[in-house]
């Protein structure tokens, strides 16, 4: 289970799924991210079916992958940026839905407590 309070970044540019951890982590270090403060950075596969996840736990580098099987992920249009997720919606995009859909509720901070 990922931590609702985790920063994930999903790269928009498909990338060789050769690579492995080590390699996708020299991605997210040549793009101007730490790859070792916790994030987790999210990859696809050109053909938009597959999804690769890196981050740092604070003893390893961890690796997730899942293909799906019908349609395909629903990805942001292939660019040179990145596109910061919220937990909500890396779980929509894990499942395969359209990620863009689902919004946080709005909460209000209390005035007081009492």
């Amino acid at each position: 289970m990922i931590a609702s309070g985790v920063v994930v970044y999903v790269s928009c540019q498909p990338v060789d799924f050769r690579k492995g951890a080590a390699s996708l982590m020299a991605l997210v270090r040549d793009g101007g991210l730490d790859p070792f403060n916790g994030a987790l950075y999210v990859f696809r596969s050109k053909r938009a079916d597959r999804i690769r996840i890196v981050w740092w736990d604070g003893s390893g580098v961890c690796l997730y992958a899942k293909i799906i099987e019908e349609n395909g992920f629903c990805w942001p249009v292939p660019s040179a940026a990145r596109v910061r997720l919220d937990h909500a919606q890396l779980m929509a995009l894990l499942a395969g839905m359209d990620w863009k859909k689902i919004r946080p509720a709005k909460v209000r901070r209390p005035l007081s407590i009492g």
